[in-house]
C-alpha cells in the first residue's frame, strides 16, 4: 500500500486537466521522478497552474536558452505520487519528442486542449493585403508530430472537423487550422463557464469571433449551424 503523501490531489476536473495541458506544453518532470516544474513567459499560466493543482509553492525567475536574464516565471512541486500518475496517462521525463498521448478523459479534453494552446499554441491574426477581411489561424507547436496527430483525432472526435494539418516549422511541428475550423476550435475552448485560461489569448479570440460577426451583420446572414450549435453566440457570451 502506498503511505507517500501527496500534495496534488489526483482527481479530474475541468480545472485538473488544464493544468495537465499546460504541463504537456511547458512543463518538465525531472530525471529522478521526484519533482516536475512549469515555465512560462506568462505569469498568469503559472498562477492559474497553481491554483488548479491547490498548492501553494513559491513562483520564481529563471533564464533560458543560455541567456542570463532571468525574465521566465517557473514553479516546481516534489511529488512523487503525481510524477507517477503524470507516467501512467503518458507524460514521461524527456517528453518534449517523446510524447505520443495523453489519456485524458473525454469530457475534459477541452480543457487540456486550452492548457496546451496557452502553453505552446497561437492564434495568428491579420488583415488580408487584397480582400482587406481579417483573417486567423490557430495553431499548437509540439516538437512531437505523433502528439499532435493524435490531438488532431481527438479534435475531430469532438468537433468532426476534418481539416487541420501538421508539418515542421522552425525547430518543432505545429498542427493548424484554417479560419473556419479555428473558430470552432476556439468556442470549444472557451465555452460558457469557462474558469482558468491566458486572458491575452482570450481576448485575441473574442476579436476573431467579434470580427465574423461584424461581417455576418453587414451581410445580413445568418450564423450557419454545424454539429448541432453556433460557435459564434456561444464565444460572445463568454466576454458578457
Amino acid at each position: 500500500m502506498n503511505t507517500r503523501k501527496s500534495k496534488v490531489k489526483i482527481e479530474w476536473s475541468a480545472s485538473f486537466a488544464y493544468a495537465i495541458g499546460l504541463i504537456a506544453s511547458d512543463g518538465n518532470i525531472s530525471t529522478n521522478g521526484r519533482n516536475f516544474n512549469l515555465t512560462s513567459k506568462d505569469l498568469e499560466n503559472v498562477e492559474n497552474f497553481r491554483q488548479c493543482l491547490g498548492v501553494d509553492n513559491k513562483i520564481g525567475l529563471k533564464s533560458r536558452g543560455g541567456s542570463e536574464e532571468k525574465k521566465y516565471f517557473c514553479i516546481q512541486i516534489g511529488d512523487i505520487n503525481f510524477c507517477d500518475f503524470l507516467n501512467s496517462i503518458g507524460l514521461t521525463k524527456n517528453k518534449s519528442k517523446s510524447i505520443q498521448k495523453v489519456d485524458v478523459p473525454y469530457e475534459f479534453f477541452r480543457d487540456f486542449l486550452r492548457g496546451c494552446h496557452d502553453g505552446d499554441g497561437s492564434i495568428y491574426y491579420f488583415i488580408h493585403p487584397e480582400s482587406r477581411k481579417p483573417q486567423y489561424r490557430l495553431s499548437f507547436a509540439s516538437a512531437s508530430p505523433s502528439f499532435l496527430e493524435w490531438m488532431k483525432q481527438n479534435i475531430s472526435l469532438h468537433l468532426g472537423i476534418t481539416g487541420g494539418w501538421v508539418g515542421p516549422s522552425k525547430g518543432c511541428h505545429m498542427l493548424r487550422y484554417a479560419k473556419s475550423d479555428s473558430l470552432r476550435i476556439l468556442n470549444f475552448m472557451y465555452y460558457v463557464g469557462v474558469r482558468y485560461f491566458l486572458s491575452r489569448k482570450y481576448q485575441t479570440a473574442l476579436q476573431c469571433a467579434g470580427d465574423v460577426m461584424v461581417a455576418m451583420r453587414a451581410l445580413g446572414a445568418r450564423a450557419v449551424r454545424r454539429g448541432g450549435s453556433s460557435p459564434l453566440p456561444r464565444t460572445t457570451e463568454i466576454g458578457n
